[in-house]
Parts: C-alpha cells; sequence; structure tokens
C-alpha cells in the first residue's frame, strides 16, 4: 500500500540498522561491555560525511582555518604535556599549572579562531567544509574517528564496573552531541549541512540520460519513479555489500582463537586472568572494533539522509532501539543481531501507519468527538507499546533471542 520508495527506503535504513545492531553485539554479545553511548559513536560517523565530502569554505579557511588548527595542537599539546608532567613527577600542583596555563593559552587561540570562521557567509556556510573528497570515503574515515573517539573513552572508563560504564559512556555521548549542536565552526550546529554529495547519481542526471529514460519506458516505468527507484537500488547495494563485509570479519573473528578468548573473558574475567589474559587489553580492543563499526553506519546513515542533523541524534533512536535489536536478535550470535536490525526497524516505521489505518477503521462509523480524535492520535504511540511488547515475549518465550549464541 506504500509503494516500492518506501519499501526500499526502509530496506536501505534497515541494512544500516543491521551494521549499528551488529556493532553493539561485538561490544555487548562478545564482550558483554555495556555500551549506552552508541548515538555518540554514530554521530562522530555523520560528522565524517561532512569532513570528508562538502567542498572547503575557502574563505572561512583563510579567515581563520590555520589559526582553528594552531588552536587544536595547543590544545592536544597541553593535555600531552599534563599527563607526562604527571607521570613524571606526580605532582598535582605542576600538572595542573601546566592545565590552567595551557587552557588559557588555547582559548586565546580558538575564540578569534572561531569568531573568523564563523563571520563567513553563516546563513549559507560559517563553517570550515570538508575536504571535498568522494563521499563513500567518509564510511571508512568515519569508523576510524569512531574508533579514535573509543579508544580514548576505553582508556579511561573500562577500568569502570558495567554499570558505571554504562554511564561514563552515556554522558561521553551527550558531549559529543552538545559539540556539534554548539560548534557552528566544525559542522554548523543547529543550522544543520544539507546538500552532501551522493555515491550515487541524482535522479535528475538519469532522468536526462536518453538511454536510461528508454529502459525505464521498457518497464513501463516513468523516468521520474524509475530514477527515484534507482538510486534506492544502488544505496541497497552498497549498504549490503558493507554489511556483507562486516559480517563475515565477525564471524571469522568470533571462530578464532581471539573471538573464543574474548567470549572466555565474558564468561569468567577471575579465571580468565588467572590464566594469564589481559582482561583490559581485551576489553579495549572489542570496545574499539564495535565503535568502529557504529562510525561506518553513522557516515553511511548521514550520506543517505543528504544531511547532517545533530538534534536528531537521539538516545531513543538509536541507543535504545539498537539495544532492543540485539536483544531480540540474538546476543552473541551476529546472524541473530542483522535479523533483530531488520526485524525491530521495520516494525518501528510500520507500526504507527498500520495502526493508523486500523484504528481509522475502526472508528470509521463512530460520531466525530472527542473519543475517536483520541483514538486517531493514540496511534502515535503505538510505536512503544509495540516495542515493550516485543520485548516481553521474547524475554518470555526465547530469553535467548530468536537466534540464540551457539
Amino acid at each position: 500500500m506504500q509503494g516500492w520508495n518506501t519499501a526500499l527506503l526502509i530496506l536501505n535504513f534497515g541494512l544500516v540498522s543491521a551494521i549499528m545492531s551488529l556493532g553493539v553485539n561485538l561490544q555487548w554479545g562478545f564482550a558483554g561491555l555495556f555500551n549506552i553511548g552508541v548515538m555518540g559513536f554514530v554521530a562522530l560517523g555523520g560528522l565524517a560525511a561532512v569532513l570528508v565530502g562538502m567542498p572547503p569554505t575557502q574563505a572561512a579557511v583563510a579567515a581563520g582555518g590555520w589559526r582553528m588548527l594552531l588552536a587544536l595542537a595547543v590544545g592536544a599539546g597541553v593535555i600531552a604535556g599534563g599527563v607526562l608532567a604527571w607521570r613524571r613527577t606526580r605532582s598535582g600542583l605542576l600538572t595542573a599549572a601546566i592545565l590552567v596555563a595551557g587552557f588559557y593559552l588555547f582559548r586565546a587561540l580558538f575564540d578569534p579562531a572561531v569568531a573568523a570562521i564563523e563571520a563567513v557567509n553563516p546563513a549559507r556556510t560559517g563553517y570550515l567544509g570538508g575536504l571535498g573528497w568522494p563521499v563513500i570515503l567518509a564510511w571508512p574515515i568515519g569508523g576510524l574517528l569512531a574508533a579514535a573517539a573509543a579508544w580514548l573513552i576505553g582508556k579511561t572508563a573500562l577500568g569502570l564496573r558495567s554499570d558505571y560504564l554504562a554511564i561514563a559512556t552515556l554522558g561521553i555521548a551527550e558531549i559529543v552531541i552538545a559539540v556539534l549542536k554548539n560548534e557552528d565552526w566544525l559542522a554548523r550546529g543547529v543550522k544543520n549541512v544539507v546538500g552532501l554529495p551522493r555515491p550515487v547519481p541524482y535522479e535528475v542526471q538519469l532522468q536526462a540520460d536518453a538511454g536510461f529514460v528508454e529502459r525505464a519506458a521498457g518497464l513501463g516505468l516513468d523516468p521520474v519513479t524509475a530514477s527515484t527507484l534507482w538510486v534506492k537500488v544502488l544505496y541497497a547495494g552498497l549498504f549490503a555489500a558493507v554489511l556483507a563485509v562486516l559480517l563475515i570479519l565477525a564471524q571469522l573473528a568470533l571462530n578464532s582463537p581471539w573471538g573464543r578468548m574474548v567470549r572466555a573473558i565474558r564468561d569468567n574475567e577471575t579465571a580468565a586472568e588467572a590464566m594469564g589474559k589481559n582482561v583490559t587489553r581485551r576489553h579495549l580492543q572489542i570496545f574499539v572494533l564495535g565503535s568502529a563499526i557504529l562510525g561506518v553506519a553513522g557516515a553511511m546513515m548521514t550520506t543517505l539522509d543528504g544531511q547532517l542533523t545533530p538534534t536528531a541524534y537521539q538516545p531513543l533512536r538509536f541507543t535504545f532501539l539498537v539495544w532492543v535489536m540485539v536483544i531480540v536478535g540474538g546476543s552473541g550470535n551476529n546472524w541473530g543481531a542483522v535479523l533483530g536490525g531488520f526485524v525491530i526497524w521495520i516494525l518501528w516505521v510500520q507500526v504507527e501507519p498500520v495502526a493508523l489505518w486500523a484504528v481509522s477503521a475502526m472508528t470509521e462509523n463512530m460520531d466525530p468527538g472527542f473519543l475517536r480524535d483520541r483514538l486517531i492520535e493514540s496511534a502515535a504511540h503505538m510505536r512503544l507499546l509495540t516495542m515493550g511488547i516485543v520485548m516481553l515475549l521474547v524475554l518470555r518465550f526465547a530469553p535467548k533471542g530468536l537466534i540464540p549464541e551457539r
């Protein structure tokens, strides 16, 4: 009833959801790491799509780009100097002095650079732009960016107990989102970056291609419909290829000696440590790998959307849904994580229109009034109710998921 365009769009986002679910499954299903900062790593992948794919804003780069690079280098140097001073001297006073002095130096360089960059045509740009490379390169780079952030987080947070690790990752994810929303020089903040380049042709280009129009007519399709369908099919092919590669690599890792060791650590850390295994190091590895996959998925999703919208990175959409996907599909089973990604995403986007159709059909003969209006309005809330019911049913009748871990 909704057409092939809608079906293909749901399929594309389902493929991206399956990749996100696979990343969380690596962390939770393999190693038992409770990461609820999913949206932070997804947002970093989205940022990579802007930093890689968008053309540079030459005027902004000339106005403050080099000063911004210098300020960031000074900030990194100050942090490194503070860490080195603490390790060498164990002097809190010296470390604090370096950090405080470095902070003021950093702000002296950073603030004028920000003001200069954001003053350049703020209605349309007001940010540095990107590198102008093919946007498909942003997918692996988004994974690298998320992996680098995960390494920094893991070095400080992976020593925490699981509940404290969850709080720490959630807090850090909120910091990432806050930076994206407020630092206009980086990616326009809440003004959003629109018009991201595509890895596939634009519809208007296909409609101007005589050969494509002829092939579409042979299938009984008008050029507009055929072009929109073909673009979505191309996206689906690219996303399916990425999912297939990641799934194969995850399966190889799961069945390797490394994968068996990681699951042994998950099941009994004390016994693994007694056997000489470096538990913290393995946790860091799996945390970085899972976050990298989330970064790849974030870059893919932003590319599909065609814009970066920091306000869209809500915990309900990314963290809660992805965790439901993993639990319903089967924690510890890569195939289950992929299945859960598709099942939960399809339910999430289809429950509301189906509920609206059902309620409208049931109230068709009712007199207009408060009760009928309230019933129709309640259809929008069926998403949350459905997710809760699905979770209860799975935990009751299939507690290990649709495809349990072997």
